[in-house]
């Protein structure tokens, strides 16, 4: 049996009330809770541990150093890669993404090559890639999705050809929870040539990864939406590409030798880490994947989907309310809205019974204007969350719509 009031009780912010009801959190897509391994754990760096890494040669800074590098072997066995030098620490998925197409595309993409990214991405998988395309004067191409939430796996051979240069998909939407099978994707982006580099915010936390047998050339993940602190993600790139891309950030840390006349930069990883590292908050990710492992993977997931049944099932009775995302594989995000109520006043109602869901376009307005809507109210479940707090979501749906139609 999945023990989920024993997990529960390791997350001190779970223990509290709102409004005078108990916190009922389903903002999990947004950013997941902490437990307190890793408050404790970061607490503790800072009380005792805390020295700029890589650059002293003090007790603290060499003890800081190698908690910091054993933090990027605990992020390698997670992602299935045994070359640390393929393990980047940045300031979040966003940094990681931004640093594929600015490195990347700065020595790789030219005029009329072309970009492909799929209708569902979150906007930190879309703008920047918009981006080096308006600077390189390469076009962007839209991979689409249908009225289920599937990608229209037809249209590849169609979007991407000779002339494309890279290809931007999500392992998880972030709106509406579906996993795409990415192996396709993967495959056919590789019989011309291109690169795919794989948003896993939501895949990483919500299902098994191995970039290996995944065999995309990126991968990113931020720390925050898998219970470890806010501030810091993670960039996987295969070591071939990595080599032969510039670095994004120039500065401290990120070389071997400078002066004025030439600067030679650093081996692997460290290429791509300029200036001080978020060393603590990268030790409190190890923490929080420590924490995991303790854990039945399988157990997590199966109860996560748990939640998702139930709750797409008891949702579903209420008259008026569609639900957007419908593939059988989606992960455990439910957005949907109702009709006649505006999804702000929703999410404000239910704030007031203690449940807490996110509104609005989630970062994924194209995602909106496929179904023509100005937002979605969106519950995202974790492994905390219980079928008890699912009961509450949807009564409190009920008193909502009541009030407000």
């Amino acid at each position: 049996m999945f023990e989920v009031e024993k997990i529960r009780g390791e997350f001190p912010i779970l223990q509290q009330s709102v409004y005078g009801k108990p916190l009922v959190y389903l903002d999990n897509g947004a950013t997941a809770q902490k437990p307190r391994c890793v408050i404790e754990r970061v607490a503790e760096l800072y009380r005792t541990e805390n020295a700029n890494i890589h650059r002293g040669v003090h007790y603290l800074s060499e003890r800081c150093t190698a908690l910091y590098e054993d933090a990027r072997k605990t992020v390698g066995e997670a992602l299935g890669t045994n070359d640390m030098g393929e393990v980047v620490f940045t300031a979040g998925a966003t940094a990681a993404i931004n640093t594929v197409a600015y490195s990347f595309c700065e020595g790789f993409l030219s005029e009329g090559d072309n970009i492909v990214v799929s209708e569902m991405e979150h906007h930190s998988n879309i703008v920047p890639w918009q981006m080096m395309c308006q600077r390189k004067g390469a076009q962007l191409r839209v991979l689409p999705f249908d009225d289920e939430g599937a990608l229209r796996m037809e249209c590849l051979d169609g979007l991407i050809d000779e002339h494309t240069k890279v290809v931007a998909v999500t392992q998880a939407s972030n709106t509406l929870g579906t996993m795409p099978d990415l192996k396709p994707i993967v495959e056919r982006a590789h019989s011309v040539g291109a690169v795919v580099v794989v948003d896993g915010c939501q895949g990483f936390v919500h299902s098994e990864v191995n970039v290996k047998e995944l065999d995309c050339d990126f991968y990113a993940f931020s720390s925050h939406k898998l219970y470890g602190p806010n501030g810091v993600g993670v960039l996987y790139g295969k070591r071939e590409w990595l080599e032969k891309m510039p670095p994004f950030l120039g500065g401290g840390d990120m070389v071997k030798r400078v002066s004025f006349e030439k600067t030679t930069y650093a081996d692997l990883p460290l290429k791509f880490e300029a200036g001080t590292a978020n060393y603590i908050d990268a030790i409190g990710l190890a923490e929080a994947i420590k924490f995991l492992r303790t854990l039945d993977r399988k157990g997590i997931l199966a109860h996560e989907k748990s939640l998702l049944d139930y709750a797409t099932e008891e949702l579903g009775k209420v008259e008026g309310l569609r639900i957007y995302g419908t593939t059988p594989d989606k992960c455990s995000i439910v957005s949907f809205n109702v009709e006649g109520v505006h999804n702000f006043d929703l999410g404000a109602v239910l704030d007031r019974s203690g449940v807490a869901i996110r509104t609005g376009m989630h970062c994924a307005e194209p995602v909106m204007a496929h179904f023509g809507v100005q937002g979605m109210a969106r519950a995202s479940f974790a492994l905390y969350n219980t079928m008890e707090e699912v009961d509450t979501l949807v009564a409190a749906v009920k008193k909502a719509v009541r009030m407000l139609r």
